[in-house]
């Protein structure tokens, strides 16, 4: 089509970039460049949602077609290494549709009486499943070795296959497994194949769904963990990103021992330099988790603003002298929030708090708010409006308290019991608020 727009993106890890861009001639054709020595795969975009995928390995590439919107209107007429995508991306559905009808024949031939009797279509059946994997690893086994689309069809055909093995193909996990296990996760190949991200949750979720008890789970996580990280010490900056992404990932999906053997793994590290943010979260599972003693917060030489308002009837007696350190503070509980009146979150969960703050107090609950502020008067204006505790000494992410909780993202949420032992590291305002009804004024806390 006439004078549309047309874009070429390329991938560095899991985010896309431009490459090129251009606009069609009245005739429709158009011209774009890339660098000779690039490889990785691309995107062609014609500023819609129509994306064509070509494998960019330093070949002159040729299209012929309508537009991009019809992509099965397009023929590539040049490009040799396009071609051999092009026509495994055709045929692989189609093996791939194949191979799961007979699965389901197999399984009826295996469970059914009827036909389990009858060994030669069962044979059959078994012959024909194992030509069409077969011939699928021919076509790439028969590609030269140097070729980009010869490291990543393997790749991409068991990341689009996860789901499938998991439900009906589970003989293939321990295979699937080793495929995962033996990537190079911070090679050029995958960090420039847009396979990065899929690659990655793929893994850990046919790990999740494998069928197995939730402790081999965590076993298996451990031992993929530990293949990822080995691959990723040779890349400082890949080594942060993607054990980031992945810490994310594990936390998001509630595998925490999994979370935790990662955050082990990295704080053991002795073949780079972690990264003093990067080590603060991962310390999160060590230093800072669940059952743990908090260190004390003293107040001396920093600005502690006490809570207004309280009165001996809500169970927390008004201070005629000021508390020394957190220690002093009364009451059973104390919901330890790290924030700033620059953080958009803080602010709107602040006046959370302050809302429940009387209802909190009245079930033995303190806050104490830890302002990362470095101007004094913006923290002042910031508890003006506010009823309970805070504290802040100037000093942002260099200050000791911050250091000696390992805070490493605002907002931080944390509570604490009267001995300071962490029992959870809450997620929003809102779990706090759950938690005091469901334990506190309800009655369901065992004491």
């Amino acid at each position: 089509m006439p004078n549309r727009p047309i874009k070429l993106e390329g991938f560095n890890g899991y985010d896309p970039y431009t490459i090129a861009e251009t606009t069609t001639d009245d005739e429709g054709n158009f011209t774009l460049s890339y660098d000779e020595d690039y490889f990785g795969m691309g995107i062609m975009t014609s500023g819609d949602d129509t994306k064509f995928i070509v494998v960019l390995s330093g070949e002159e590439i040729r299209l012929e077609g309508e537009t991009l919107a019809f992509t099965e209107s397009i023929r590539i007429t040049e490009g040799q290494e396009n071609m051999w995508f092009e026509t495994f991306a055709t045929e692989h559905p189609r093996r791939e549709q194949s191979l799961s009808a007979w699965v389901y024949l197999e399984k009826i031939y295996e469970a059914d009486s009827l036909f389990a009797i009858h060994e030669t279509p069962k044979n059959a059946i078994q012959q024909e499943m194992k030509r069409i994997k077969t011939e699928d690893q021919d076509y790439i086994d028969a590609l030269p070795e140097d070729s980009y689309v010869h490291w990543f069809l393997p790749v991409r055909r068991l990341v689009s296959s996860v789901s499938t093995i998991a439900q009906y193909r589970t003989d293939e996990i321990p295979e699937a497994f080793a495929f995962f296990r033996d990537i190079d996760y911070g090679s050029d190949k995958l960090y420039r194949s847009g396979l990065l991200k899929d690659t990655i949750e793929g893994h850990f979720w046919l790990i999740e769904n494998s069928g197995r008890s939730l402790d081999s789970v965590y076993v298996e996580m451990g031992i993929s963990i530990d293949r990822m990280l080995d691959t990723l010490v040779k890349d400082s900056d890949r080594f942060h990103e993607l054990s980031d992404k992945l810490f994310d990932l594990l936390e998001r999906r509630s595998l925490f021992t999994a979370a935790e053997h990662l955050a082990n793994r990295v704080l053991e590290e002795d073949r780079l330099e972690v990264r003093p943010m990067f080590q603060r979260k991962m310390e999160t599972y060590r230093a800072v988790k669940k059952g743990q003693t908090a260190p004390n917060i003293l107040f001396q030489n920093r600005l502690f603003i006490p809570e207004k308002g309280a009165s001996s009837t809500s169970g927390a007696p008004s201070m005629a002298v000021l508390p020394e350190s957190m220690d002093d503070l009364q009451g059973e509980f104390t919901v330890l929030y790290f924030g700033s009146a620059s953080c958009g979150t803080c602010t709107s969960e602040l006046a959370s708090i302050n809302q429940n703050y009387d209802k909190w107090r009245e079930e033995g609950v303190n806050v104490l708010y830890v302002s990362l502020d470095q101007d004094e008067q913006a923290f002042r204006r910031t508890m003006g409006r506010y009823s309970f505790n805070a504290i802040g000494d100037g000093l942002m992410w260099e200050s000791p308290i911050v250091k000696d909780f390992h805070v490493y993202e605002m907002p931080t949420r944390l509570l604490l019991d009267s001995n300071r032992e962490i029992l959870l590291r809450l997620k929003s305002v809102k779990q706090m608020e759950t938690w005091v009804d469901w334990y506190l004024v309800q009655g369901n806390l065992q004491r």
